[in-house]
Parts: C-alpha cells; sequence; structure tokens
C-alpha cells in the first residue's frame, strides 16, 4: 500500500479563490472591501517573508491589505497604540501580529490587546475559551486548516482514534478540541508521554506538531491511519549542497508504506495557513457589518 498524498497546495488554492469570489460579494453588499491588518515590528527575514506571502494573497482575494511596519526598537506602549487604533478602525475587519516580536515586547499584552472579534489569528484567551465551550469565535489558522484537510478526505470524524503529538496553544490544543467536537476520541500526547510509538499506533487519524524533525516512524503507526504532518523542520545541508532538505514531523518515506493518506511537506498543511487566514477575515467583515454568512461557503 503506498499513501495518497494530500494536496494541501490544491485545496488552499480553492479555497483562496472561493474566498476571493466571496470577498467582491462582500463589497457589493457592504459598499467597501473585508480588511486585513497586518503588523510587522522589526526586519526578521522569515516574518518579512511571511508579511509579503499574506499582503498578496490579501489582496488576490479582493482584499485590502493594510500593512504597518515598525522599527525593532518599538516600545510596548506604542505597540499597543496602534493595535488600539485598528481595533476602532471600521474599515479593518480582522488583525494580524506578525510573531516572534523583538525580545522586549511582551507578546501575551499585545495579544490580549487585539478585540477578540478582530483576532483573525484566533490566539486571543477569549478566542480559545469560546472554542473550549463550544462557542463562535476565531480559531487558529494552522488547525482549522488540518481539519478542513481531515473532513475533506475522511468525512464524518465520529468514532475515530486521534492522536495529536504536540500541546502548543496555537496548533495543538486548538487541534485537539476540534477533533473532540467532531466527536473523534482525543489523545494529547507530548515529549513527557509514556510508551509514545504504543499511543501513536491505536491512531486513525495523528497530527504531528511537535517541531522534531522526522521524529514519528513508520512503525509507529496504524495500518491506514491519516496523518497530518504539521512540522517544517530543515535539516542541515549534505555535503556539496548549500541548503538542508525541508522535512515534516513525520518520516515521510517509511510513513508512505503504511498510511492511507499523508500531508506532505512541503506543499500540505503549510500553504492552508493563509488561506484560512482569509477566510477568518471574510468571516470577520461578515459579522462587523452584521451579514449573514454565505451558505455553507466558509
Amino acid at each position: 500500500m503506498t499513501a495518497e498524498v494530500i494536496d494541501g497546495k490544491a485545496f488552499a488554492a480553492q479555497l483562496r479563490e472561493h474566498v476571493g469570489v466571496q470577498a467582491a460579494k462582500f463589497e457589493q453588499q457592504a459598499g467597501r472591501k473585508a480588511g486585513l491588518a497586518v503588523v510587522l515590528v522589526g526586519e526578521d527575514p522569515a516574518s518579512q517573508v511571511y508579511v509579503r506571502s499574506k499582503h498578496k494573497a490579501t489582496v488576490a482575494a479582493n482584499m485590502e491589505s493594510f500593512e504597518h511596519r515598525l522599527p525593532a526598537d518599538t516600545s510596548n506602549a506604542d505597540l499597543l497604540a496602534l493595535v488600539e487604533r485598528l481595533n476602532t478602525d471600521s474599515a479593518v475587519d480582522g488583525i494580524l501580529v506578525q510573531l516572534p516580536l523583538p525580545g522586549h515586547l511582551d507578546e501575551q499584552a499585545v495579544i490580549a490587546a487585539i478585540s477578540p472579534d478582530k483576532d483573525v489569528d484566533g490566539f486571543h484567551v477569549i478566542n480559545a475559551g469560546r472554542l473550549a465551550v463550544g462557542q463562535t469565535g476565531f480559531v487558529p489558522c494552522t488547525p482549522l486548516g488540518c481539519m478542513m484537510l481531515l473532513a475533506d478526505r475522511l468525512g464524518d470524524l465520529s468514532g475515530l482514534e486521534a492522536v495529536v503529538i504536540g500541546r502548543s496553544n496555537i496548533v495543538g490544543k486548538p487541534m485537539a478540541q476540534l477533533l473532540l467536537d467532531a466527536n473523534a476520541t482525543v489523545t494529547i500526547a507530548h515529549s513527557r508521554t509514556k510508551d509514545l510509538p504504543g499511543v501513536v499506533r491505536r491512531a486513525d487519524i495523528v497530527v504531528a506538531a511537535v517541531g522534531r524533525p522526522e521524529m514519528v516512524k513508520g512503525d509507529w503507526l496504524k495500518d491506514g491511519a491519516t496523518i497530518i504532518d504539521v512540522g517544517i523542520n530543515r535539516l542541515p545541508p549534505e555535503p556539496g549542497s548549500d541548503k538542508g532538505r525541508l522535512v515534516g514531523d513525520v518520516d515521510y518515506a517509511a510513513a508512505q508504506n503504511v498510511a492511507s493518506a499523508i500531508t506532505p511537506v512541503p506543499g500540505g498543511v503549510g500553504p492552508m495557513t493563509i488561506a484560512v487566514l482569509l477566510r477568518n477575515t471574510l468571516v470577520a467583515a461578515h459579522r462587523n457589518e452584521g451579514l449573514d454568512l454565505p451558505e455553507g461557503a466558509l
């Protein structure tokens, strides 16, 4: 058996196109475009690449992109003042402060300052609480993207056994909650889990989000499991090469012989994150304008 490849790139392209169509309809109804504000503090090269990608994707999806680039020595007070201005700006539906922030800034205070109704990253403690008790809020983009891929692949998840490896607030915990809401039986595993291979071997669904290259081995997996690999790790360059290979948290080559379906790295979960960010922004815009969401569309 060779696992089917779950093509996150193609799914994300479809979602972005769909969001673009709905965003054009929103503009007709609201008389303005949905707006996403992205705040970048400092010169972190990876963050600059992400921000450029988000800007391009936002514009391509018929939405307004507001970029705020601040110097690395920006004070907490100035950053919080900008967030407050964006909270009250009716042209802005979603606010994203690019992480990580420079070390002198208080990330938690900045996240807490964003209005929960504009928190399209889904990081605010109020949105985490809404997810935990089953209320409507915003869910972090990566786990929501993973759920879309799983639902597309498996349909109903009721009664399936799912193991999430990793317990971060950004992926692991919200992922587990979403799977629970979909009536899966969920185990959260992590570095302290006893007999991690044995725990993973029970799972119909494995979501690996631990940040360790190729940690999950093929013989850890149940025959026919569906594998969602959230990890993106760059291996050291091999002799004669100046760039190391990108790999996930799962040993892809070995897993392909056991799993029924698996996301590749790159081209699996990664492209979903920006697509879901656009989706969340459009949802926020509808809510902010008091408009009904398109039927089943988002």
